[in-house]
């Protein structure tokens, strides 16, 4: 019973004391409650009376904004009232000035009409002055007409072939003495540009040439060549393509052919056949073969050595070939490969001194300007056309081309690299010593220039002189006069240089002249 008493005492005295714990942190709980109530009650005060006091802030500025904005639209308006009141004054000082002006112009108006009627009344006059004008023109001319004894149309067809006349001796004196200043002109600057040019190149006089006589040993050695029957001959002509002549000429073998270059292999593989002494239809096939290999690395040599001179880049081995092979040919006695150098050197420093954008061309140009020389024996057509045919072929400028195919005019010129290769051509060809004339030639060259002077009207005498460098005619006093002579003069130059082709130029003298004779006894 005292357990169960004491028990029961400890447990109520543990609510007991439970119950003081939970009371007292319930009231520190409610104490610390009210506090936080009273702050916030504080803060909310706080708050309000600054949201009042920037309340009242912000409507005193408000306020002050009105005022500042109230201000400004004021002195605004004031600003625009006085700017109104200027454009009013100027709109008013402008409508009077308008009504002024439409005063003078109802003035002018007036005065307008006036002068309009005094005009009526002038062309009035003056349709019957000009009526009365017609008639008395048309008197004049009838009177005319009988005096003159000739109708009007036929005065009018002799006073336009007199003018024509005249103007056509006006013309022809002002283009002679046009034509003579700008000759002078350029006659100066280009003597300068080609003298430059020759002084600036220096070339032997005499070219290298391939001879197409093989000199024997002894006269057995025909009858070897000849063979039996003719078999070795035969063998020759057929593995070259050349024809041997054996004449009466002691100790020589003339080659005779077309091809330069088959007929330089014809003459090294007759005259290593010589030296070998082995004649036969085996050996000369062999012979002819190496020869003709060799010969192919010798003309590659050649062209390779040429455009060398120039550092010449991107040309086509058949072009090469070509080159070299000019080596062999010659023209009135000159090398073609030294000429066809000589034209590019004289052609670059012409272009240069013209201060053309690109002398290579005119290097190239000049170089291969010949080229089609190496096919003239395979190809028909002039030798101008045939090269620009392969420069084309094998991928040369256009201006290169062209400047080939011009150089003897058979096409007309694109460039100025195309004249410049012709004058060129000309110098090297003209050159003392560069090249001989056969005498027939010569001779053909002279009385061709007298025929085409005959064919003129009114030409007495015509003579060549120097050379052919100068035609000198001698026409009729009565038929021409000094103005008809030098119509003559410019027609027979014309003439000449579009019929003959010639070096350099040709200088047309025509003479007219009056003699009175008369013998005293």
């Amino acid at each position: 019973m005292v357990e169960l008493w004491i028990g029961f005492v400890s447990g109520l005295i543990v609510f007991v004391i439970g119950s003081g714990i939970f009371l007292f942190f319930v009231r520190r709980k409610l104490a610390d409650a009210r506090a936080l109530w009273q702050a916030t009650q504080l803060k909310h005060e706080a708050a309000k009376k600054e949201i009042e006091t920037e309340r009242r802030e912000a409507v005193i500025k408000l306020k002050d904004e009105l005022y500042k904005r109230r201000s400004e639209f004021e002195l605004d308006i004031k600003r625009e009232r006085v700017e109104l009141e200027r454009f009013q004054t100027k709109l008013n000082v402008k409508y009077d000035a308008i009504e002024k002006k439409e005063q003078r112009l109802d003035e002018l108006q007036r005065e307008a009409q006036q002068k309009e009627r005094a005009l009526a009344r002038l062309a009035d006059q003056l349709r019957a002055s000009e009526i009365k004008l017609k008639q008395l023109y048309e008197d004049l001319i009838a009177k005319l007409e009988h005096v003159a004894g000739m109708t009007r149309d036929e005065a009018r067809h002799t006073l336009l072939k007199t003018l024509d006349y005249e103007v056509r001796v006006a013309h022809e004196k002002w283009l002679q003495k046009v034509e003579e200043e700008a000759k002078q002109n350029a006659k100066e600057r280009s003597i300068e540009i080609l003298l430059g040019a020759m002084q600036r190149y220096v070339a032997d006089q005499v070219s290298p040439h391939s001879s197409s006589v093989v000199h024997l040993p002894n006269e057995e050695m025909k009858g070897r060549i000849i063979g039996k029957e003719g078999r070795n001959i035969k063998a020759l002509e057929m593995a070259t393509g050349m024809e041997f002549v054996i004449g009466d000429t002691p100790e020589i073998i003339t080659i005779s052919g077309f091809n330069p270059v088959r007929r330089e292999v014809a003459r090294r593989s007759l005259e290593k056949l010589i030296l070998d002494g082995r004649i036969n239809p085996t050996r000369i096939e062999e012979t002819v073969g190496q020869c003709e290999r060799d010969l192919e690395e010798i003309v590659m040599e050649y062209g390779k050595k040429a455009l060398l001179q120039f550092n010449l880049q991107g040309v086509k081995p058949e072009m090469i070939s070509l080159l070299g092979q000019l080596y062999f040919r010659t023209s009135y006695t000159q090398n073609v490969l030294a000429h066809s150098i000589e034209v590019a050197y004289f052609a670059r420093i012409i272009a240069e001194e013209l201060g053309l954008p690109n002398p290579e061309i005119a290097v190239r140009a000049g170089l291969f300007h010949d080229i089609g020389k190496a096919l003239s024996a395979e190809q028909e057509g002039p030798h101008a056309v045939i090269g620009a045919d392969v420069a084309r072929r094998c991928g040369e400028d256009p201006l290169v081309v062209n400047a080939i195919a011009a150089h003897h005019e058979e096409v007309p010129f694109l460039s100025p690299y195309a004249p410049i290769i012709m004058i060129a051509d000309t110098i090297s060809a003209s050159r003392p010593g560069a090249r001989r004339e056969t005498l027939t030639a010569y001779l053909k060259r002279l009385e061709k220039l007298e025929e085409l002077a005959q064919t003129f009207a009114g030409v007495k005498k015509a003579y060549a002189l120097q050379a052919g460098r100068e035609i000198r005619v001698i026409v009729e006093e009565e038929v021409l006069d000094d103005d008809g002579a030098a119509m003559l003069a410019r027609g027979l130059a014309d003439k000449i240089s579009q019929e003959m082709a010639f070096p350099g130029q040709i200088r047309v003298n025509v003479i007219r002249e009056k003699r009175a004779i008369e013998y005293a006894r």
